[in-house]
């Protein structure tokens, strides 16, 4: 379990790291420039958010929990998570209609996502199921 914990967090870290890469790279193309301070913060948010996601997976391996109760669980804790980081960081502007804007996107991607992944292991179990029927 410890082993599955932390490569989760490190798989965090470098999602967040090739994040904050695409970022860097968007404003060196741009010729922007920002201070050392500042990039430590928002590489710093990067790696909190990537941990969450890469430490939350494990609610949907939480068997005795229907899929309706993980989703239940992990929606609004992911929700909560990204914002907390997002707004202090300037990712989202303070303005009702930016938060509103970021809240239907958050909600659209992670709608993708989890149909992605249900897709995913859907096809998994019928090529599962297919072989254990030869």
């Amino acid at each position: 379990m410890i082993k599955q914990i932390i490569k989760r967090i490190l798989s965090g870290i470098a999602a967040g790291g090739i994040a904050t890469f695409i970022a860097v790279t968007i404003l060196m193309i741009k010729d922007i420039t920002i201070s050392s301070t500042m990039m430590w913060f928002q590489m710093l948010g990067s790696f909190i958010v990537g941990i969450y996601f890469g430490l939350s997976s494990f609610v949907f391996e939480n068997d005795n929990w229907s899929r309706l109760k993980q989703i239940c669980i992990h929606f609004p804790l992911s929700v909560l998570v990204f914002f907390t980081v997002a707004l202090p960081l300037g990712w989202i502007p303070f303005a009702s209609w930016a938060v509103l804007a970021s809240i239907v996107m958050f909600m659209f991607y992670y709608a993708i996502f989890w149909c992605g992944f249900w897709l995913y292991y859907k096809f998994q179990a019928r090529k599962l199921n297919d072989e254990l029927n030869k």
